[in-house]
Formats: C-alpha cells, structure tokens, sequence
C-alpha cells in the first residue's frame, strides 16, 4: 500500500524562504565585490564567508528533513526521482555556464551537486532507524577533520571530501561533511517524527504576510537560485561599466 503524502509544514518552508533570501543577499555583496562597485573585498571576510557556509549548512540540513517528511517509512519513488532528476539537471546547468563565464574556478561540485547526491544517499536511509542515519552523518561530518589526501586534489577526485587543496571553484560543497549534515536532519527528524512533533508543530504554525511571502521563497527556491544570479549580474555589471 502507498503511503498517502503528509500535510506540508510551513515552517520548514519558512526556513528554507530565509535561507534562499540569505543566498541572494551573499551574492549581491559578491556581485558589488566582483564589479568594482564594492572597495572593502568584504565578500572574502571570514564573517561572511562564515554566513554563506551556515547558509549551505542550512539547505543540507533541510533535504534530510524533507526526506523524513515526504516519505517517513515508505518511499515515494515517482515524486522522489521527479525532483532528483530536476536538482541533477539545474546543477550540471550550473556547471556548464561557471565554466563559460569563470574557466578557472567554475562549479563542479557546489550545493545543487551536493543536495543531488545527498538525496541519492539519504534516501537509502529513510527506511532505517533514526539513530543509523545519525551516527553515519556524525562519521561523515567529522572524518574529513582527521584525513585530507593530495590523490584527491584533482576535479575528478575534490568532489569527495578530502582533497589537501582542492581546486578553486566558486561554490564547493563536497560530500564529506557535507551529505553528513543532510543524515543528521534525517535521523533528528524521524525522531521528531515518531514522537508527534511534526503534529505539533503543525498546531503552532507561524502566520501571517511575512510568514507567507517566506514560505512561497521556500517552495521556489530551485528557480530562485537559478535566476537570481543572471538577474543580479545583468543589472550590476552595466552599472559598473558606466560608472567606472
């Protein structure tokens, strides 16, 4: 028997509508940063490199609570594969139009390249007890601290996690550590899950403009970080041609 879809939370959306604004944001300081029309290099701030990681961290952690919501114990293969094959196809976009733009440091592996294969791996996942989903992340999360190799610095190799000195790109999210964050919130949310607390949170949902206008960024977020950069650049770079 299929296990009928769950009620979606809002919440969770909220989360991921402040994190897709945080994205923009980030890129709008790089943008200025990379035009001229930013003279403080503020963009390469380890504060605010720091925000755009926790940014990151956030989506990462936000598949695996997607996982444990939209299949709890039974997978839904036909809708799973759907987005999958959207998010592989959004990232080798990506990808081929990095390299057009920026040859020397374009995206092989950033963070549609890791959700991608974050749910490929969590998904398997979905079906075990939470604490084995939790106790895999933890390892992922933590081993590349303890094993970095120069075997893996190449492009063909970085994307796994413990390259010594991986090759510049503007966005790399390896899979060690990161898939390690996105079995955490699976393991965190099947356990939430089994003790009502997504019930819960369905009974305590914010409200409200804000609490709307977020929540539809959430559910569009694929499209809006796929265009907020062209946008961005189409309207910056001319600004800066002109003024410089």
């Amino acid at each position: 028997m299929i296990e009928p879809p769950h009620q979606r939370l809002r919440s969770v959306d909220v989360l991921r509508g402040l994190a897709i604004a945080g994205v923009v944001v980030f890129h709008l300081v790089w943008d200025l940063d990379f035009s001229g029309l930013l003279q403080s290099n503020f963009s390469h701030h380890p504060a605010w490199l720091l925000f755009g990681r926790g940014l990151a961290s956030t989506f990462m952690v936000l598949v695996g609570v997607s996982l444990a919501l939209a299949h709890r114990n039974t997978i839904r293969w036909r809708p799973f594969f759907k987005r999958l094959w959207i998010i592989i196809a959004a990232a080798a976009a990506i990808s081929l139009a990095t390299l057009v733009i920026f040859p020397d440091a374009f995206i092989y592996f950033g963070i549609l390249h890791a959700i991608a294969t974050a749910s490929m791996i969590g998904i398997v996942f979905v079906p075990l007890p939470a604490a084995s989903s939790v106790v895999v992340g933890i390892a992922i999360l933590v081993l590349p601290l303890f094993f970095s190799e120069p075997l893996f610095n190449t492009r063909w190799l970085a994307w796994i996690g413990f390259a010594a000195t991986p090759p510049v790109s503007n966005d790399y999210v390896p899979i060690f550590p990161w898939v390690g964050l996105t079995l955490i919130g699976l393991g965190a949310a099947k356990a939430s899950i089994t003790r009502g607390f997504d019930d819960w949170i369905v009974r305590h949902e914010p409200t409200g403009p804000t609490t709307t206008a977020l929540g539809r960024a959430g559910r569009l977020s694929l499209p809006i970080y796929l265009l907020h950069q062209p946008i961005l650049l189409a309207l910056i770079l001319p600004t800066a041609w002109m003024l410089t």
